[in-house]
């Protein structure tokens, strides 16, 4: 049975991813690119009609995106938290949260490609 004090924990914890998720929806120009572009993939892979396998490969990859940006943006936090003047050391970090995003997001377009594209191009050209 769950204790009073661990309901009200979790459901603070789950207060603050929310409110982790509102801020990079908020704060981040790129989260509205991924936006974007998660969306696309969910309608042409509806319309597409693609199997549940692919369905999931292309969900990981999504949430790989996601992951990468979401992290990148709490690295900033804590870089700009732990060094506010500029600082070689800090833009290095920077620099390599944001080299994360960028491979996990060419990854992401790459998989869409392998799943989407051949059943996209059968549509398009009638076969």
């Amino acid at each position: 049975m769950t204790k009073p004090n661990q309901s009200r924990s979790r459901i603070a914890a789950f207060r603050h991813a929310f409110a982790g998720l509102g801020y990079v929806i908020r704060t981040q120009r790129n989260a509205w690119i991924h936006a974007l572009a998660t969306l696309m993939v969910i309608i042409v892979g509806t319309w597409l009609d693609i199997d549940r396998r692919d369905w999931v490969i292309l969900l990981l990859a999504i949430g790989l995106v996601w992951l990468a940006e979401f992290l990148n943006t709490a690295l900033e936090a804590v870089v700009d938290l732990a060094s506010p003047e500029t600082h070689p050391m800090a833009r290095v970090g920077k620099d390599v949260g944001a080299a994360a995003v960028l491979i996990a997001a060419t990854a992401a377009a790459i998989t869409g490609l392998l799943v989407m594209g051949p059943p996209l191009i059968d549509k398009l050209i009638g076969r």
